[in-house]
């Protein structure tokens, strides 16, 4: 459906003031916190805040609450997204404005990252302990087990492999499997879990979750274990997952559903404060799978945190069609 001329004039209108024209700029690398754009920015809250209720007015921008932080991301369908793209691929990145906030969000990223990789490396060694303080480990794994099913997969992708759990768990049912992880201290905790666990078709990569270069279609098992949630952009990782997923093939993503528990934030590094079926079912139909399944599993106590686990198959239409 095209957008009437009157609605192109409000686009245009929304788009069309140097601030807003800016953060639309930010958002194309990534979805961003409020907070972030104000100090990539360098302006007030709530001098941002007025720009960024416009444009989602105008449906530029998508905003949702996360806890206590609100994020924004440009609005991914639609007219108007094409338009703001067309305008966007047009502007000049080398425009000094625009360099500069590409150059303070490079700042953000970075300062991002680095306390992540101190996160980790502190906290590699306990790793599953620190995971068994929120989840029932057990029942989230006979979980994982029932959604990727008997098998046997011919290989398995683990993105973000942490201490290689998901590895030495689905090992009986793969014939080869790769773990990627951007921390040189997880991936040595997880050697250490292969060795003991005798796997001689494991192989560990140092790697980004967001461009594996690991080829098309290459594993028709993915796993994504407890990973989306330290993310700047879980979007772009689902869809790079799903790129690598063979036809027939399944991609399973583990995470928590959406809850309010801002220490998570505070002092382990959480980004994102769990996913809501609705997101997690578009993204996964952007990344071209029709059949998604989603399972929860409830938390044992009152404050604690529900387990997702979201299902994406391809082939799986075709098969039924054939039988």
């Amino acid at each position: 459906m095209k957008l009437s001329a009157d609605q192109a004039v409000d686009v245009l209108r929304a788009a069309g003031e140097p601030t807003r024209l800016r953060i639309l700029a930010l958002l194309a690398h990534e979805e961003l916190a409020v907070l972030e754009l104000c100090r990539v920015l360098d302006q007030s809250q709530p001098r941002v805040s007025r720009h960024l209720k416009l444009l989602a007015e105008a449906g530029l921008v998508e905003r949702f609450p996360d806890g206590a932080w609100v994020f924004y991301r440009l609005t991914a369908h639609g007219q108007a997204a094409e338009l703001i793209a067309e305008t966007l691929a047009r502007v000049d990145p080398a425009d000094p404005v625009l360099a500069r906030d590409a150059d303070q969000l490079s700042k953000v990223r970075a300062e991002r990252a680095a306390d992540a990789a101190d996160y980790f490396a502190r906290n590699a060694a306990r790793w599953d302990e620190i995971r068994s303080l929120y989840v029932a480990e057990a029942d989230v794994e006979h979980a994982i087990l029932d959604a990727a099913g008997p098998g046997p997969f011919k290989r398995l992708v683990d993105l973000g492999t942490g201490a290689g759990r998901m590895l030495t768990l689905l090992a009986p049912r793969v014939n080869q499997a790769v773990g990627l992880d951007l921390s040189q201290q997880m991936l040595n905790i997880a050697r250490n879990h292969v060795a003991q666990a005798g796997l001689n078709r494991c192989e560990l990569r140092h790697g980004d979750i967001f461009g594996t270069r690991l080829p098309d279609a290459s594993a028709d098992l993915v796993v994504v274990h407890q990973v989306l949630h330290y993310l700047a952009d879980p979007a772009a990782a689902v869809r790079e997952a799903g790129r690598i997923v063979a036809d027939p093939g399944k991609l399973i993503i583990v995470d928590f559903a959406p809850h309010a528990l801002e220490f998570l934030r505070e002092q382990h590094q959480h980004r994102r404060l769990g996913f809501s079926d609705a997101e997690m079912k578009r993204w996964l139909g952007d990344a071209g799978f029709v059949n998604v399944q989603a399972g929860a599993l409830p938390p044992a106590q009152k404050e604690g945190l529900t387990v997702k686990i979201w299902t994406a198959e391809r082939g799986r239409d075709r098969q039924r069609s054939a039988a």
